[in-house]
């Protein structure tokens, strides 16, 4: 791939990480929530919107730990048990601010990688079983937009959208 096409394809890649071209951001979808609906599950509904948020988190950790894991001893979470937060409410304010806080530092944590142009965006990680840094990315941005078009959905079903 040549070095200009490179660029490219990575300024394209972040523009899908940090979202809201097609989709609302995940914190367009986080801003402004009531506490006392964190925990609520509406009827029709699957899930809270503190289970969407902290699986957005969990599952964005895994990726970006996987994709950071150069000695091989990063091993993901148990499925689907791990991905998933035990209680629909957050245990506290202080939990829903501090995931709010991890997953938009590892999101730019992953857009760090991608936008080192040392780092190949094809290279199949010596760990994985043919998994690549591009690979990873897209599968951070393609999660989150999935899990935020439900928070989005939630939070219209609690009655609480547009924020």
């Amino acid at each position: 791939m040549t070095e200009p096409r490179d660029g490219a394809v990575r300024a394209h890649v972040l523009e899908l990480l940090r979202g809201g071209h097609a989709h609302a951001t995940f914190e367009r979808a986080t801003e402004a929530l009531p506490p006392a609906l964190r925990g609520s599950v509406p009827h029709g509904g699957t899930h809270s919107p503190w289970q969407l948020v902290e699986h957005i988190r969990i599952a964005q950790h895994d990726i970006l730990r996987f994709s950071t894991n150069d000695d091989g001893t990063y091993h993901s979470p148990p499925w689907p048990a791990g991905y998933w937060p035990a209680t629909p409410a957050p245990p506290s304010e202080d939990a829903w601010v501090a995931s709010l806080a991890a997953t938009a530092a590892d999101r730019e944590a992953m857009e760090a990688l991608v936008s080192d142009a040392t780092r190949d965006l094809l290279a199949p990680f010596p760990w994985g079983s043919g998994q690549t840094l591009l690979r990873e990315a897209l599968m951070v941005a393609d999660h989150t937009a999935y899990h935020v078009g439900e928070l989005v959905t939630t939070r219209q079903l609690l009655g609480a959208w547009p924020p």
